[in-house]
């Protein structure tokens, strides 16, 4: 993946272009269409998702919380803090998503431990 898609992620923006390059070698990609269950509230949380293109309506308990779009991200308290799904994510437009799992941030905290800092630090200030 080319470490320049990254950037237009809010949670990689301040990232130096180093850890950037270290961060892209890990990042998957995927497309999915509108209506696609992305998460499940509850379920086992494996991987993180930041939006590239599209939108995507959050709910918690049957009740519309959030809307996201590009820039945004999700999927990662699960992924951190090896916690359930607590909310359900459905695709409301065609999207094209970053997916890092939890072993690639496991990956990157051993390869990079001040990318790895970065990102918890935000994620961190979003609790």
């Amino acid at each position: 993946m080319d470490p320049n898609r990254l950037k237009a992620i809010t949670l990689f923006q301040n990232m130096s272009d180093d850890d950037l390059r270290a961060l892209a070698t890990l990042a998957g990609e995927t497309s999915v269409p509108e209506g696609q269950e992305l998460v499940r509230e509850g379920d086992f949380s494996y991987q993180f998702f930041a939006i590239e293109e599209g939108t995507a309506s959050v709910e918690r308990d049957g009740r519309h919380v959030n809307d996201l779009g590009p820039g945004d991200f999700f999927g990662e308290i699960g992924v951190l803090e090896k916690e359930l799904r607590t909310a359900t994510v459905r695709a409301t437009a065609p999207m094209r998503l970053i997916i890092l799992s939890r072993w690639d941030l496991k990956r990157l905290e051993r390869r990079d431990p001040s990318a790895f800092d970065q990102i918890r630090e935000t994620l961190e200030a979003r609790r």
